[in-house]
């Protein structure tokens, strides 16, 4: 299973921030890498990698897959170990209002998820989509399925299931903005997740994104990722803070 995952994460980044699916173009790319080390008296490895892939098959349609890695080690020693793979579906994302499917698939070494399925559907509303500035907010509704390696949660009730099924609704707002005549690019990605069904199950992150263009294929990028679990292992933090430096890469 971790190989199929790898494979389905990783060859999107071969093939190329942030692509506004309402473009016209018919294949766009990007592949974002970021990080830190530190070696002396105290051995530290931080790395991010990120990539965007959209694809118009048919003419009304756009595929989309955003996928990310983390990876962290402390001495030598591997502390993170993150994946996550958001693939979303459209249907004429030039208009206003139009729908979505997506389906995810993540795992989370130090969260000690083995694996998080989600599916769902909804629709997007475009706020802002004008020289290339742009500002959309999300509305959709998920099944998911998270299998545990370990039985002892923070909250006693799920104590005992090593797997934890639920509804989720989401709010998402993504948007992009050219500032200071291109010489500075913001990006931003967030959501909340909360259970229809359990009032205690939730979730929600953000990332943000600062790039400076370099050259017409190259940015230099400064990202900041703040993600939060309410369900997590006895023991565990709910809340995970990155930042990183590094560069993208783009195909446009």
């Amino acid at each position: 299973m971790k190989r199929i995952l790898y494979c389905f994460v990783f060859l999107p980044m071969l093939l190329s921030a942030q692509i506004n699916e309402s473009d016209t173009l018919k294949l766009k790319a990007n592949l974002s890498l970021t990080g830190f080390w530190q070696a002396g008296n105290v051995e530290t490895l931080i790395f991010r990698a990120k990539s965007d892939l959209s694809v118009k098959p048919w003419k009304k349609w756009v595929f989309k897959t955003n996928n990310s890695y983390v990876y962290q080690e402390f001495g030598k020693e591997k502390a993170d170990e993150d994946i996550l793979s958001l693939n979303f579906l459209y249907f004429n994302p030039e208009r206003k209002f139009y729908p979505l499917a997506l389906g995810f698939i993540s795992t989370n070494f130090r969260r000690e998820i083995d694996v998080r399925y989600l599916f769902g559907a909804g629709v997007t509303y475009q706020v802002l989509n004008k020289d290339k500035n742009w500002l959309k907010f999300s509305i959709t509704g998920e099944y998911e399925q998270t299998n545990f390696s370990e039985t002892d949660f923070n909250i006693s009730e799920y104590d005992g299931s090593k797997s934890i099924n639920t509804l989720r609704g989401t709010i998402w707002v993504n948007g992009k903005y050219h500032l200071f005549k291109n010489k500075l690019i913001l990006t931003h990605e967030s959501y909340v997740q909360p259970s229809l069904e359990q009032s205690n199950n939730y979730r929600w992150r953000a990332d943000l994104g600062l790039e400076l263009p370099v050259w017409k294929f190259l940015n230099f990028k400064i990202n900041y990722l703040h993600t939060f679990e309410s369900i997590v292992i006895e023991g565990q933090k709910r809340q995970d803070k990155f930042l990183t430096l590094g560069f993208t890469l783009k195909s446009y």
